[in-house]
């Protein structure tokens, strides 16, 4: 049994969702030697599913060694990864965090008037000997047709950056947003049903 986690996320939403479950945490936050960004490049041919629980997989598998680095008591990790997709579609398996202006607006132009797949990979290590939890939640979410001005207005607005699929469901494009159908909260990019019962199997006190 543990009072309190470790989350290897830099996310504040992630932060925020987790207090509303009452759920203490400690960050253990990536090192600036850590190759993050290899590990976010998808493979060759990757679906959508297998790359988020890789991702999540890769990142629990780093912030178990930062955790035997630190010296610090031993409590349960969670790490999270979340990214969009519109299956089937030839330039849109995988709609990562864009990487500039034009990046955001080819992303947001694919979405518009759309229903894509918005995935969120959680993984608990319970214990530094075992191989850890890991569950893929999946939410679809139905676009309106945006214009072109909305979708530089919303570019301008710098949301979309460090973003899955250029947006937050919790911003301004939420308006874009005619419908969802699964977990808002695995929206954000932390399932709340799902990290519950992860938790509650793993004996985490939550408050």
């Amino acid at each position: 049994m543990s009072d309190f986690i470790y989350l290897a996320s830099q996310s504040p939403r992630r932060q925020e969702l987790l207090k509303q479950i009452g759920v203490r945490y400690e960050m253990l936050l990536p090192t600036p030697d850590e190759d993050s960004e290899s590990i976010e490049t998808p493979l060759p041919h990757e679906k959508a599913r297998d790359y988020v629980k890789r991702v999540t997989l890769a990142k629990a598998s780093l912030a178990l060694v930062r955790w035997k680095k630190s010296g610090l008591p031993w409590a349960p990790i969670l790490c999270a990864d979340t990214t969009v997709s519109l299956p089937n579609h030839p330039d849109g398996e995988i709609l990562g965090k864009p990487i500039n202006a034009d990046d955001a607006y080819r992303i947001l132009k694919m979405l518009s008037g759309k229903t894509h797949e918005v995935l969120t990979a959680i993984a608990l290590i319970s214990n530094p000997k075992e191989t850890p939890n890991c569950v893929v939640q999946i939410s679809e979410v139905e676009f309106a047709n945006i214009s072109s001005a909305q979708i530089n207005a919303y570019i301008a607005s710098q949301e979309p950056f460090g973003k899955a699929g250029a947006y937050g469901i919790q911003g301004s494009s939420s308006a874009f947003i005619a419908k969802i159908n699964g977990s808002y909260s695995g929206i954000m990019g932390l399932p709340l049903y799902e990290t519950a019962q992860l938790l509650d199997h793993a004996r985490i006190t939550r408050i």
